[in-house]
């Protein structure tokens, strides 16, 4: 726990810099938790496109679809796999650019003061066991360095950008990924 406060790094996961990302404000408190999905084509998985993209190497040529997001700079501080695998972009202590305009709960601009994992998915297809497994183990080791991220303070894309992004969609079931998170007390608490 105090590793991931002080190096911002995710043990055991790939390490994939991103160039998308800068310091976050004076003052700015890590306080809250959002999850995207994001899938390269859409509703495609597997692949390095989704990399690529946040690294900003993405072949235009490649897909239709990649022509209309190759310029964008976007990124995100992890990326969970299907198979619950995780890339990690950006430092969790720098800001990352996965939230665009938003707010949460009247506070502005939430690349600021959050952390955003990414799932690969999309809103409409079921995400796997081993992403919400994965997610609620990533959650743990994030509220564990800043405790200020509590279970109220882990939204979706699509609420902190309402009208603008629908991710992580309908697909996403919040209350196995909030059991998940109890489970993960649950074994806690009974470890010795």
């Amino acid at each position: 726990m105090s590793h991931l406060r002080e190096t911002g790094r995710i043990s055991g996961v790939r390490w994939c810099p991103s160039p998308n990302f800068g310091p976050r404000p004076e003052g700015a408190n890590i306080s809250l938790l959002v999850v995207h999905n994001i899938s390269l084509p859409p509703g495609q998985f597997g692949g390095n496109a989704i990399e690529r993209f946040f690294c900003n190497c993405l072949d235009a040529s490649e897909h239709p679809y990649f022509e209309t997001i190759a310029e964008l700079k976007v990124s995100a501080h992890a990326l969970i796999r299907r198979d619950g695998d995780v890339v990690q972009f950006v430092s969790l202590l720098e800001r990352a650019w996965h939230a665009g305009r938003s707010c949460f709960r009247g506070e502005e601009e939430c690349n600021d003061f959050s952390i955003g994992i990414e799932l690969e998915g999309s809103d409409d297809i079921p995400y796997t066991p081993a992403q919400y497994a994965r997610l609620a183990e990533l959650s743990k080791l994030i509220m564990q360095a800043w405790p200020r991220i509590t279970a109220d303070r882990i939204t979706g894309h699509c609420d902190i950008a309402p009208g603008r992004k629908t991710d992580p969609g309908p697909a996403f079931d919040w209350d196995y990924y909030h059991q998940c998170l109890s489970d993960l007390d649950a074994m806690t608490r009974e470890m010795p």
